[in-house]
């Protein structure tokens, strides 16, 4: 179990966040493939190696291939749009968001797995990224495909607690080097 021995690496003062990793692994209010694509899609948006590794071998038997690409294409697509559209939104100027955006994002269309999973993987990196306007979207079109409240809240403690997990190893890599 690479996210067990994962977990096992982070020091004492982040005990909060292996036992919040722990229970989200357990957690039932996601599917099997929503829950690791968003531990692997949130992974692969905090750019953290050593995270990235352990969840690509803890998802090896657990997502299909077209879902472990789609979670990674969810993390890259939303590593582009969240800081295109949060500087949109943070923007004084109201004029750039009358703009089309001019960047390619097809992958939005034709994620390669159901297009809700793709959108849960989305609303999570987006999480990562900070992107408020990103949330809204992704939020409302998961509502609009039947997600629960809690389901959405599942994907944004899975990014909250990803990332918390990537900024100790981090931290402790720069502690190391």
């Amino acid at each position: 179990m690479a996210f067990d021995a994962l977990r096992d690496t982070l020091p004492d003062y982040a005990k909060d966040i292996k036992l919040n990793l722990g229970s989200l692994a357990g957690d039932q209010t996601l599917s099997e493939q929503q829950k690791w694509g968003a531990f692997l899609a949130c992974a692969h948006a905090t750019g953290t190696p050593a995270l990235i590794r352990a969840l690509e071998a803890e998802t090896a038997d657990k997502l299909a291939p077209e879902a472990k690409t789609a979670a990674k294409a969810a993390a890259a697509i939303m590593g582009m749009n969240n800081v295109y559209y949060r500087s949109i939104h943070l923007l004084k100027n109201e004029e750039y968001r009358t703009l089309r955006a001019g960047l390619r994002m097809n992958v939005l269309a034709n994620p390669g797995v159901d297009k809700g999973d793709f959108e849960l993987w989305s609303l999570a990196v987006s999480a990562v990224n900070g992107c408020g306007m990103c949330l809204d979207s992704h939020e409302e079109e998961l509502r609009k495909r039947g997600f629960s409240a809690p389901q959405i809240q599942t994907a944004l403690r899975i990014a909250a607690v990803v990332n918390a997990g990537a900024a100790v190893l981090r931290a402790e890599a720069a502690l190391a080097a």
